[in-house]
């Protein structure tokens, strides 16, 4: 069990990245007279050199060699690439298109679809709960298709894409850092490239847009890596049930400022299929915490047989050497040799 100034620290980081994620919208607006691709692809080419300076100063790299020489391991960490650079453009683009809040609702389901994916290609077993949860959550996205007039598709793409790219990563075997490394490189020759492309044809805002733009898309590999580094620290310190309560910040703080800065429309349709999915999340929430709170219940009551035994088994031990002690100076007299004939006492 971690101390409690580990925990009140991880939660500290926790805290940090998710609210930072929750916030990007309002950097991504900062951007919005370049276009989503480009500043994609400013996003994978300025995050590589993060990566790097994570490296050496944690000195991690003995991982790669094993990577070059498992050509499966490095397919996987192709796709993971295709879905996350997916997932990054389509997010940037709901948010520079004024799609906040759908964006918002596709990190709300993005937990129903990993559960969904846990069902039909894991073979996980759901509890009850948990099935109440889907089912609610399958019925706020029809209600949204009525709200919005269509299938939300964008937060549809957000949450199977991430959710994707979460059960790709999961067979990879990577750390956060050296996962995030691995995808940037492989993302650094594509979107240089592009960037050259539209230096080309004098489209580039990073050269026609001022020095404040080019800093701006410079730093969006520090806005992409700051937060994931928090998370990492956050999840070595943390129990899962609080990194899974913790993920609903960043979709919180989209939705409020989709709400509030952006001002996009939400009419009562709206509201009632983002509180399906509400419902949903706390019954997935409240069943977490309960599964961790019998599991820690089965824990403690485990120890403390172990413990019942341990005692046991130190009292019989004890007892029997209590009994060799009593025994041993009749033996002893038992086992002396005769006196010879002839002698007296």
């Amino acid at each position: 069990m971690q101390p409690r100034s580990d925990q009140r620290t991880g939660l500290a980081y926790g805290l940090a990245a998710y609210t930072m994620w929750g916030l990007l919208p309002l950097y991504w607006r900062l951007l919005e007279d370049a276009s989503p691709s480009e500043i994609l692809a400013h996003r994978m080419v300025w995050s590589l050199p993060v990566a790097v300076v994570l490296l050496a100063v944690l000195r991690r790299w003995s991982w790669i060699g094993p990577l070059l020489r498992q050509p499966r391991r490095l397919g996987m960490v192709l796709l993971c690439t295709l879905f996350i650079s997916a997932n990054w453009f389509l997010y940037i683009w709901a948010v520079n298109s004024g799609h906040v809040l759908e964006a918002s609702l596709g990190y709300f389901i993005n937990p129903l679809v990993s559960i969904a994916f846990g069902v039909l290609l894991l073979r996980e077993r759901l509890r009850p709960l948990q099935w109440t949860a889907v089912g609610t959550g399958t019925v706020a996205v029809i209600v949204m298709a009525v709200a919005y007039g269509r299938v939300p598709w964008i937060a549809l793409a957000l949450a199977f894409s991430f959710a994707t790219y979460g059960l790709v990563k999961k067979g990879i075997k990577l750390d956060g850092i050296e996962g995030f490394s691995a995808e940037t490189a492989l993302q650094l020759l594509p979107a240089l490239g592009f960037l050259v492309f539209l230096g080309l044809r004098g489209e580039a805002s990073f050269t026609t847009g001022g020095v404040g733009q080019a800093l701006l898309l410079s730093a969006c590999g520090i806005a992409t890596a700051v937060p994931l580094i928090c998370f990492g620290a956050s999840a070595v310190r943390l129990p899962l049930t609080t990194i899974g309560m913790l993920q609903y910040l960043a979709p919180t703080f989209q939705f409020v400022l989709g709400l509030t800065v952006f001002h996009e429309a939400m009419p009562p349709e709206r509201w009632a299929g983002f509180t399906l999915v509400w419902l949903a999340l706390a019954l997935l929430t409240w069943d977490a915490l309960r599964t961790a709170g019998r599991a820690r219940t089965a824990l403690a009551r485990a120890a403390a047989r172990a413990g019942e035994a341990a005692r046991s088994a130190e009292a019989a031990r004890s007892a029997e050497a209590a009994r060799a002690a009593a025994a041993a100076p009749h033996t002893a007299e038992q086992t002396l040799p005769p006196r010879p004939p002839g002698l007296t006492q």
